[in-house]
């Protein structure tokens, strides 16, 4: 709610300074026509040349408030809720099941890629501060789930099977360090020879989310009642 009246707030501002700014100018020039001391007459001149400017400034910034409404901080809501492509620098992870088989005794599927599996560098790469994120084309909201369904994976209910690419934009050096610490999500699917790829690009593509956005049950809370 902060973010969509940031624009709102903006303009409002403006408006109060723009009008306190008006009535100084005003107060000013008749200042100046009164009886003052000659030395102050030409502090005052000055002070009335910044206030015009300051005034001029605001008129400006208080037009484009007008004629861009609340566009950026719109637009700034659909980038954080993944309803927009993004671009930039990152990592791009593919996860593949073991070539190893399994011996004697030993559960095959060690050998596999599992939901947890992807949950855990989804997170890593989460702590690393990863700005957005996809699993195989599939982008990452609050609301994605990240689950077994068969011998496939479900994203936003849509599945999919190995190999699996995860995208995430963010410090590049930050991200790769996440995954690749010591005792990290990396060694430990080593361990089972699960193979896991780590590249590095500064310009990883991310694509919108592509799901439902209605709400069937959930709805706004009046102000008073919602939560801090």
């Amino acid at each position: 709610m902060i973010e969509l009246r940031k624009g709102s707030w903006s303009l409002a501002f403006a408006t109060l300074t723009l009008g306190f700014l008006l009535a100084v100018q005003l107060r000013t020039t008749a200042d100046t026509r009164a009886s003052v001391p000659m030395q102050r007459a030409e502090d005052l001149s000055t002070r009335l040349t910044e206030t015009e400017k300051e005034r001029d400034q605001l008129k400006q910034e208080l037009a484009a408030l007008k004629s861009g409404g609340e566009t950026g901080a719109d637009e700034e809501v659909r980038m954080r809720a993944g309803l927009t492509p993004l671009v930039g620098p990152g990592v791009i992870v593919r996860l593949d099941d073991s070539s190893r088989k399994a011996r004697a005794g030993e559960d095959p599927n060690l050998y596999l890629i599992h939901d947890d599996d992807l949950l855990k560098v989804i997170n890593e790469l989460r702590a690393a501060g990863a700005e957005a994120l996809s699993i195989n084309g599939q982008r990452l909201t609050g609301t994605s789930e990240i689950r077994c369904a068969g011998p496939t994976l479900s994203v936003n209910n849509v599945r999919s099977a190995p190999p699996f690419e995860v995208r995430a934009i963010g410090d590049t050096a930050a991200l790769v360090q996440a995954l690749k610490m010591r005792g990290g999500v990396a060694d430990t699917l080593k361990v089972w020879g699960i193979e896991l790829d780590i590249r590095e690009a500064q310009d990883v593509e991310i694509p919108a989310y592509k799901g439902s956005l209605t709400y069937t049950y959930a709805q706004a809370a009046p102000a008073e009642e919602a939560a801090p």
